[in-house]
Order: structure tokens, then C-alpha cells, then sequence
């Protein structure tokens, strides 16, 4: 019996669908890991395959077992606590969990090879990229050094680093992330290996270099016939690049299937929550963010029934009582959910999971007269050591902001999107006073703060907050939450006395949605959206004007996301707040923003309202950033005509000539290197920096 599988190019690839098709067999993995508190059933039973040449895609929430079930294929699980206690996993028809260590360090690196999350902590900082590249070739391989050089400098041009003979000399440092995810990948596939695990391989990067890795990816695995898994949380990902998806939720699958029946037709309620939460380009901006409430179960005490059953609006008695199995709902489609069938005949809608928000967003009246913020031609440089010239330090200037100029209104949103190393968080920690601003002014309702100094500048602080990317390391740990909310408003004197503090601590905590009993707690004890709602929680108790918000959902599920996003447009009505939301995730900044500021390595590329940059973006950068953009639906995404942004965002040290972007511009001609272009006012309200235009 055979099937035909479709490649990437439409052509068919005839593959048996007996067991010797399936690459890799992964059949009711058990993984546990032994705590001080107890035992951890991190997975649970699961199963799935991937053939040879075909993108298999693991889905869902922090927690959920994911990274887990991958690291136990490559039999890299903590010892002594994680231990495999049941199951097999097949590579070949060969069982991993019966080999020896010296025969799965034949095969790991070589056969099956893995590309971790944060490729800064994958590499050896002492070790040179190219040496890291040639290490697993000499070791599995046993060629000579030569050889191995000669095939590292071919898989550096593969996965696209330019300059790859000099670039095989340096260390990690001297590579931006997305160079430094290539190398990665170029060292996963130094041994030409049969099965490549790819674990959140772009959770770090921006969206423009996110869509380059994991277009040379699908590439590859296409080209070469590498199976490729990819763990994500990214269902826009998924859509673009997967050809089967497994959905994983607190340890076990929920849903299995193709990509295109997964996003067309789900039939788990986890699935469709998932779907609901994610924010589309491709449509109508709703009036608040769909969310799926509650926090996974603990994996520490799972209830014994489905496990989703405390968070799914649609169940009943018989979800509680016991586990739902893994079946075949449709052909090659299945489901752990007690209400399946039903489902798949009358859709997520039929069991009351459709959207709870198609109302379209309410307007805002902000407030008239002079702007709240008004920023004028802000600079922020910072003079760096380059090494040494004629026995002299030498130093560079990196012109992080070069001559930004916006205004902020009393209640407005006012998003800033732009690659890493653009300049957005400068512009925050400038407009905070954390960095000095080389030349330019800000005023801050109707004062000049660009200088301010003492009583003058703790007046402004109070007024001006920060909710930070990362909550946990923004969060004193050796603190309880009650002491960290509380600490500002007696610094300040905004509350009498320390029972005061305590009272309102826990009235903050409420209004961010958390218990008031959590401010007993330590920051370790909280997940990661609870310690994202007390850094807003820390940020409201100054009772400030204006919040500075730097990323503060990227490092989020998309379910929390969505409840941390409904929660800042809450509280902005409530009191008055204006904001000013810095992220390069571009449908989160379309949801929340009035109007959008594009940055490109310290300069503004476009400014407009949000309706206008979304439908009719006039820059050559903000087209590519939109393009990029991945679309949670299989049939948009092969019918779309996606062009990836090519190369790296140059080095601040050394800028181009005339218009910062023409490097990578398919616009670009001779005169884009002769003059710096300026903002200008293309249409009403609408600016962009572009002679092109």
C-alpha cells in the first residue's frame, strides 16, 4: 500500500505507509522527573512519526512537555531526576532506549541531530564558529582537518552567512542572533543527518530573519530528505511551514492531524482556544483579544479526566471522569476529547467556541490639545572601545536613536516595531532617563525633562513607568510580590505607612487579575504571565501617566499574551493611561496601538495611524515586515506570494551611506547611497522616509 506526499513544488513523492515508512516512531513516551516535591509526569503517553523529508510540527504552552519529549529522543534528559519510564522511540526500526551510551553518541550528532532555543547558550564562547562547525564532522565523520573546513565554509554559504571564509574565524559574539541560529542549524547539519529537532528555533529572532531560518529550513529538509521537527508555539509558524501538527497539552497529545485539517477543522477545544487567541493580519481587528482563561494543571497532581476540562467552555460530566483517549475522528485526524465527533460535524461554533468578540473595536476620543510626550529629533550615542590603533585605544561611535521625533496623547497607544538592534529599547531607557540623550528634546506635559535633574527628575520617574520583557529577571527574587509592589509607593511616600502599602498591594493585585494571598508569594513561585501582571502591577502603583512597554508579551504563550494584552487596554481606560508599546511581534502592536512608529537602525522608516500602515504601507521596510508575517491558516499561506527580506541589519558601528535600509531594499538605486532621505508627510497623518515614494 502506498500514499503520495506532496512536496513543497507540488511534486508527489510515493511513500509506503506501512511502519518502514515512518523515520522516526515515537510510541507512549512516559518521561518523568523526581522532586523534592514530588514526581513530575512531564509527558505522558504520547505517540507520533515523521517520514523522511516531511516537517512535523509540536504545538502548544509553556509546560507542556514539548522541549521534553525531543530531549528524550536525544536521550539528553537531566540525570539523575528525568528518567524515560515507559515507551520506545524507533529511529530506523532501531529502539533508542535499548542502545548504549557509546552507540546513541554515534548516532546523536550524527543521525539525529538537534538545534536548541538560545543558540548564544548552545555555543561554546571560547571555541571558534568555524571549529564548532568541524568538530562533529571529525568526531562522527573522521575527516581531515582540511575536509572538515572545506564542507563547514559550504554549509556556512548554505544556510546564507555572508562572508563565510572570515566569518569561520570568529567566535559567537561576534555574530547578530540570526547568524548565530544559522550557525547552529550549519552545525546541525554537518553530518548530513536523517532527523533534525529544531526547539523554538526562532523564539528570539525577529520576524524578518525568523521567516529567512525557517524558509532555509523547510529548503533543506526538502532538498536534502531530512525529516524536521520543529517545536513551537507559534501557530502562524506552523501554518507556513508544517506539513502534520501534534498539540500537545499538559503532558499528552490533545490533537493530531495535517496541517491543513487542524486549521481548517479542529477538533479539540484546546485547539480551537489556541486558534481563537492568536491575533491574524488577515483580519478585522476585534474589539478585545480572544483568550483561553485559567492556568494548565500541575504536573505535579493532573486531574484524573481530561485535563483541559477546567479551562474548556465546552464540557461535561463525562470529561472529568476519565482520561479521553487518542482517536481517529476523521481520516487522518484524531482527537483526545469526549466531544469529538460532535465537533467534527458541527464545528467549534456548534459547541459554543466561536469568537466572543466579533464586534470591531470601540473609537477612542483622546483627549485635545498638546501632546502629553512630545518628542523632537532625539539622539542617543554611545562611544564604544573598537581595540587598538597605533598603540591607542580606538573607539566608534554606535548612533542607537539618530533623530527621532514623535508625539504622544494623554490616553493614546503609540506602537514602536522595528528589528533587534533598531534602536527600540533605546528609545524607551532614553525617554525614562535611564540613558542620557545626546542632543534633542523631551517634554513631558509641557515641561523640558531632556535634562532634569533631582526633585524635577523623581517627579518625572513617577509619572513615566516601565513594564519590562522579561518579568522573572526584572523581579527581585529574594523579595516576596508585596514587597516589590510596595517598595515604590513608600520610596515615594505615596502611602502613609507599610500597612497602607500592604492594603493597596493587594487592591493592585486584583486589578491586574492575581489573588491578593500572592503577595505572600516569591517571584520562582509564579508563572510567567503571573509575574508579567505583577510587573504591571509594580508599574500601576506609582500611579503614573504614561507606561513604557518593552516587549512585554514576547516572552508569553499566545493564550497569555492575549490575556496580558485585554488587561493593558483595560486598565489604560480605566486610568487614563497612555502607552507607549514597544514589540516586534506585528499583529499584537495592530491590536493594541492607535498609531505605529517603524524604526530601521536608529532611524524612524514610517509613521501612521494603524488602520493606514496596516492596509496601505508605504515604505519599502514596513511592506517587508508585513510580508514576513506568518498567517495561521495553511490555505492563505501557499496561496500568498511571500518574498523573504534577505540579508542581516548592518552593524551600528558601521552604518551605510544615505538611506540606512538600501542594503536590503529591492527598491534601492545608486541615489539611496548618496542622501539620507527625510520623514516626510506623504499623505495625511501618514509619514515615511523614502525617495522612492
Amino acid at each position: 500500500m502506498s500514499a503520495v506526499l506532496q512536496t513543497a513544488g507540488g511534486a508527489g513523492i510515493e511513500q509506503s505507509t506501512s511502519s518502514a515508512a515512518w523515520l522516526l516512531e515515537v510510541e507512549d513516551l512516559h518521561v518523568h522527573f523526581v522532586t523534592s516535591r514530588g514526581v513530575v509526569r512531564a509527558v505522558e503517553g504520547i505517540s507520533y512519526q515523521v517520514r523522511a523529508g516531511e516537517v512535523v510540527a509540536l504545538v502548544g504552552e509553556s509546560g507542556c512537555g514539548k522541549s521534553v519529549s525531543s530531549l528524550a529522543i536525544m536521550q539528553l534528559l537531566a540525570k539523575p531526576a528525568g528518567r524515560i519510564v515507559g515507551g520506545r522511540i524507533l529511529f530506523q526500526g532501531r529502539d533508542l532506549l535499548k542502545l548504549s551510551a557509546d552507540e546513541m553518541r554515534a548516532i546523536r550528532g550524527r543521525d539525529i541531530a538537534m538545534i536548541f532555543q538560545e543558540p548564544m547558550t548552545s555555543l561554546n564562547p571560547v571555541l571558534t564558529v568555524g571549529f564548532q562547525i568541524m568538530e562533529p564532522m571529525l568526531i562522527h565523520l573522521g575527516i581531515s582537518e582540511t575536509a572538515a573546513r572545506a564542507r563547514a565554509l559550504e554549509l556556512l554559504q548554505l544556510v546564507g552567512i555572508p562572508d563565510p571564509e572570515r566569518r569561520l574565524d570568529q567566535f559567537p559574539h561576534q555574530f547578530s542572533g540570526g547568524m548565530r541560529q544559522r550557525a547552529m542549524i550549519a552545525i546541525g547539519l554537518a553530518c548530513d543527518p536523517k532527523l533534525l529537532i529544531a526547539d523554538e528555533p526562532t523564539t528570539a529572532l525577529d520576524v524578518t530573519i525568523q521567516a529567512q531560518i525557517l524558509q532555509l529550513m523547510k529548503d533543506l529538509s526538502r532538498k536534502l530528505g531530512i525529516a524536521l521537527v520543529v517545536i513551537t508555539h507559534n501557530l502562524g509558524v506552523v501554518a507556513r511551514y508544517a506539513d502534520r501538527v501534534n498539540v500537545m497539552y499538559s503532558a499528552r497529545i490533545a490533537e493530531q492531524g495535517t496541517a491543513e485539517g487542524i486549521f481548517d477543522k479542529p477538533l479539540h477545544p484546546y485547539t480551537a482556544g489556541l486558534l481563537r487567541s492568536v491575533p491574524r493580519l488577515d483580519r478585522p481587528r476585534g474589539r478585545r483579544l480572544e483568550t483561553i482563561d485559567g492556568m494548565p494543571p500541575s504536573l505535579l497532581d493532573a486531574p484524573e479526566g481530561c485535563r483541559f476540562a477546567p479551562r474548556c467552555p465546552a464540557r461535561i460530566d463525562a470529561c472529568v471522569n476519565a482520561a479521553p483517549p487518542l482517536v481517529e475522528v476523521t481520516p487522518q485526524h484524531w482527537s483526545a476529547c469526549v466531544r469529538s465527533v460532535q465537533m467534527s460535524k458541527v464545528g467549534p461554533a456548534g459547541l459554543g467556541l466561536q469568537s466572543a468578540n466579533p464586534q470591531p473595536p470601540e473609537a477612542k476620543l483622546l483627549a485635545a490639545g498638546a501632546p502629553l510626550l512630545d518628542v523632537r529629533d532625539l539622539r542617543t550615542h554611545f562611544t564604544v572601545a573598537t581595540g587598538m590603533k597605533l598603540f591607542k585605544p580606538a573607539h566608534a561611535v554606535v548612533r542607537a536613536v539618530d533623530g527621532l521625533s514623535f508625539d504622544i496623547r494623554r490616553g493614546e497607544t503609540v506602537g514602536l516595531v522595528g528589528e533587534s538592534g533598531c534602536g527600540k529599547t533605546t528609545v524607551g531607557r532614553t525617554l525614562l532617563r535611564l540613558e542620557n540623550p545626546t542632543s534633542g528634546e523631551i517634554m513631558f506635559d509641557g515641561a523640558d525633562v531632556t535634562r532634569a535633574t533631582g526633585e524635577s527628575l523623581k517627579r518625572y520617574r513617577r509619572q513615566v513607568q516601565v513594564i519590562f520583557q522579561d518579568p522573572y529577571s526584572s523581579l527581585n527574587p529574594r523579595m516576596t510580590i508585596g514587597q516589590i509592589i510596595a517598595e515604590p509607593m513608600l520610596v515615594y511616600k505615596l502611602q502613609p505607612d507599610r500597612k497602607a502599602a500592604d492594603r493597596k498591594v493587594r487592591e493592585l493585585l486584583q486589578q491586574v487579575g492575581l489573588f491578593d494571598y500572592m503577595a505572600e508569594r516569591y517571584p520562582h513561585e509564579l508563572s510567567g504571565g503571573q509575574r508579567q501582571r505583577v510587573g504591571i502591577a509594580r508599574a500601576l502603583a506609582m500611579q503614573p501617566s504614561v507606561i513604557i512597554c518593552d516587549e512585554p508579551v514576547s516572552a508569553l504563550d499566545v493564550s497569555i499574551q492575549a490575556q496580558i494584552i485585554n488587561l493593558l487596554e483595560d486598565l489604560q481606560r480605566e486610568f487614563s493611561l497612555t502607552y507607549l508599546f514597544i514589540a516586534h511581534d506585528l499583529a499584537v502592536v495592530r491590536h493594541i496601538s492607535d498609531r505605529i512608529i517603524v524604526m530601521y537602525l536608529g532611524r524612524v522608516m514610517e509613521i501612521a495611524d494603524r488602520d493606514a500602515l496596516y492596509s496601505e504601507p508605504l515604505h519599502p521596510y514596513t511592506r517587508a515586515l508585513l510580508d514576513a508575517v506568518p498567517i495561521p491558516d495553511p490555505a492563505l499561506e501557499a496561496a500568498r506570494a511571500t518574498q523573504v527580506l534577505g540579508g542581516e541589519v548592518p552593524s551600528p558601528l558601521n552604518p551605510p551611506s544615505g538611506c540606512v535600509f538600501h542594503t536590503r531594499c529591492p527598491l534601492a538605486g545608486p541615489e539611496c547611497k548618496l542622501a539620507v532621505p527625510e520623514l516626510r508627510e506623504v499623505r495625511s497623518g501618514h509619514f515615511a522616509a523614502c525617495i522612492k515614494i
